[in-house]
């Protein structure tokens, strides 16, 4: 397959989803027109024991919701999404991943192969799950708040348990988790204040808050059995926002994201101030992209995650 003109690549950053992205069927699209695809699935499923394909192809939901699946299945239908990608032949000036998309995001830079990414996103999972007892957590979406308005409705909310921003997503979007009468207090509150709208969202543990420091303890370990690799394209990461490209860089970063917030809105500004006026989507969904839409209404936003999406990106790229 001919490749895209090396110029093209100069501005297209490409980025990962993370959880809430998910939804039964992903991927088998790229895997019904691409046989050679199903090996991704079937390399997973060696390591983690099951049958990752029929999970993402068929469900249960139920089972596909909780983290310690959602994280692998994504994981895997956003590598397929890439592999489909690659023959475009694009070189991105940049990448970045919303949250477990992080690690999408390394494998596509260099950092890590796709078996260690698989292994390592399993005990991510696992980890999370067992850092707080089932069903005593709750994701949420603010609509329509300012950042500072959040930050306060989360002191507040603090009284009755743990809830903090886990999210910073777009102007006027972010994510509060922590445990439950927490974070129904802090709905409360929040609509109190004007929230347009409050959304639970398909995530089974509060990432992304305090509660999640002993899953990040017990994860420090298994990352530093990693051997690293300098990455082949700048990583804008989600503790910091910053551009990440040694080897060195890496794990530390990694552990920080789990009990910290996701500055997704700064990581997209970082990126584009490195130039990036073109953001593909690559894996599951939609959803990065219309963030991305509200916090730079002049770029440019793609996805691939079936061959529809595919030929509609090459279409746009080659134009």
């Amino acid at each position: 397959m001919a490749t895209l003109q090396s110029t093209r690549s100069s501005s297209i950053g490409l980025v990962f989803p993370g959880q809430g992205s998910q939804s039964v069927g992903m991927g088998r699209a790229l895997v019904e027109a691409d046989p050679s695809i199903r090996i991704l699935y079937e390399e997973a499923s060696s390591i983690l024991r099951y049958d990752i394909g029929a999970l993402c192809f068929e469900g249960p939901v139920e089972r596909l919701n909780l983290t310690e699946y959602t994280q692998p299945a994504l994981l895997v239908s956003s590598i397929a999404a890439l592999q489909a990608f690659k023959p475009l032949g694009i070189a991105p000036i940049a990448v970045a991943g919303h949250s477990l998309g992080e690690y999408s995001a390394l494998v596509a830079a260099g950092g890590m192969t796709y078996r260690e990414a698989v292994a390592i996103v399993q005990k991510r999972g696992r980890y999370m799950a067992e850092a707080v007892p089932p069903g005593t957590g709750l994701v949420a979406a603010l609509l329509g708040l300012s950042v500072d308005v959040v930050k306060e409705v989360c002191r507040e909310a603090s009284s009755v348990g743990v809830v903090a921003a886990a999210n910073f997503n777009s102007p006027g979007q972010i994510v509060i988790a922590g445990e439950k009468a927490a974070v129904e207090r802090a709905i409360e509150l929040a609509k109190a204040k004007g929230c347009k709208k409050a959304i639970p969202l398909p995530v089974s543990v509060p990432v992304h808050t305090p509660l999640m420091q002993k899953a990040a303890d017990r994860l420090a370990g298994d990352l530093a059995a990693i051997i690293w690799s300098d990455l082949k394209t700048p990583l804008i990461n989600n503790a910091e926002a910053r551009a990440i490209t040694k080897a060195g860089d890496i794990q530390a970063s990694l552990v920080r994201q789990l009990p910290s917030s996701v500055l997704w809105e700064d990581s997209v500004k970082a990126m584009a101030a490195m130039g990036v006026t073109t953001f593909v989507e690559v894996g599951p969904g939609t959803v990065l992209s219309g963030l991305i839409k509200r916090i730079l209404p002049d770029a440019v936003t793609l996805n691939v995650n079936d061959p529809k999406s595919l030929e509609a990106t090459r279409a746009a790229l080659s134009a």
